[in-house]
């Protein structure tokens, strides 16, 4: 249902972007692309849904972004009926008031179909980020050539893919590339922690959705408890990002029996722990590449349902899911999926990596040749691309 707070406030006057972001990365992405619109354009609105970064660089969001936060086969088929409404009373506010241009950021599943109807009406569609069609389910491609009018990719070895399919693209680099700092300063962060530099740290990143920590939270307890058998000193870092998510990790602390584990759970401060840590157990998803940026050695781990589990294995490409994987080409950083993700198996690859220093450094040089790759000036690529569509 459109939201009671936003009803009303949308003027008609001045240059408008329907917008969709479907979950936490995606929030990131349009509030770097809103501001960077915003020098260009001061007045310029933006109008649909989005999560609190955008909104607090300007975004009116009609619905919550929460609703469209789920992944994952048979997660989407439960919901399936609310998102569809959503989608169709968007459609139906963007043809009634069109926007200027239409940028669907991610949320293929989503977006892909808005835009293609707001397409089909004359209103330009951007899609921000490429599908995983170098993944699996390369034959979205068709769908993303009648769908958009633009699609703007964040990395470099996407853009060849859309060229040959004669798909109008721009590589816009990431702006995590530009955000992250090229040398982060791990003394400061654990300063700001108030963690003494030689303490053995352990960051834990069980991802942004509820839906996600419901499946991983209570393996991290437990791989925090075998950690522990075998380094006594480790110390844990669980950063998440709303009350709802704490209340979760809180529950699996209790539940796993846990209590007396050190782990400390911080509201945010994701950044500060990742920089802080020795290695890092994180969810596969944005979180890995910015643990990549930041220049830490990880475990990448994911549990999805069996049903979504096995069908994805059938239609996948490659071998890795990870970013730092994919943009490597290889398998540069432990990934322990699905039955493989057992508190044991992910216990002895965190270990592995403590106990390995020269796998630090050679990580820390191929991070940062990523880092150079992605730091484009996201914000200033993003606003050209787009401006075409904005000053006709």
């Amino acid at each position: 249902m459109v939201q009671d707070d936003v009803k009303g406030k949308v003027t008609r006057d001045r240059l408008r972007v329907g917008i969709v972001a479907g979950e936490a990365s995606g929030d990131l992405l349009g509030a770097h692309l809103i501001r960077a619109l915003k020098e260009k354009l001061p007045d310029i609105e933006f109008v649909g849904i989005a999560g609190p970064k955008m909104i607090s660089a300007g975004a009116i969001s009609l619905f919550h972004m929460e609703k469209l936060a789920v992944n994952g086969f048979t997660e989407v088929i439960r919901h399936y009926r609310e998102i569809l409404g959503i989608r169709r009373k968007l459609t139906e506010i963007f043809l009634s008031d069109p926007p200027n241009v239409f940028i669907g950021i991610d949320a293929p599943d989503f977006n892909l179909e808005l835009e293609s109807q707001l397409k089909a009406k004359g209103i330009p569609a951007i899609h921000y980020v490429s599908p995983s069609i170098w993944a699996w389910r390369g034959e979205r491609i068709r769908k993303i050539a009648q769908a958009v009018s633009r699609i703007l990719v964040l990395f470099p070895f996407e853009k060849p893919i859309y060229e040959k399919a004669g798909i109008p693209v721009t590589y816009v680099g990431h702006p995590l590339g530009d955000m992250l700092p090229m040398e982060p300063n791990r003394q400061l962060a654990r300063e700001q922690l108030k963690l003494s530099q030689s303490e053995v740290i352990i960051a834990m990143l069980p991802g942004s959705r509820q839906r996600e920590l419901h499946s991983l939270a209570e393996l991290y307890v437990k791989t925090a408890r075998e950690v522990i058998q075998s380094c006594p000193a480790a110390r844990f870092l669980v950063p998440l990002v709303s009350r709802e998510t704490r209340k979760i990790f809180e529950k699996a602390i209790y539940s796993a029996g846990g209590e007396d584990l050190p782990i400390t759970i911080l509201f945010g401060h994701a950044y500060d722990a990742i920089t802080a840590a020795n290695v890092v157990l994180v969810a596969s998803g944005t979180a890995t590449l910015e643990t990549a940026l930041l220049k830490r050695p990880m475990v990448i781990t994911y549990r999805v349902s069996k049903l979504t589990w096995k069908l994805a294995k059938r239609r996948a490409y490659l071998p890795y899911v990870g970013l730092p994987n994919v943009l490597a080409g290889r398998f540069i950083v432990p990934e322990l999926l699905q039955e493989n993700a057992t508190p044991e198996n992910l216990s002895q690859a965190l270990l592995n990596i403590l106990n390995d220093q020269t796998l630090e450094k050679e990580l820390i040089n191929r991070f940062t040749d990523m880092h150079v790759a992605l730091r484009q000036n996201t914000g200033e690529k993003v606003a050209a691309a787009l401006l075409p569509y904005l000053t006709r």
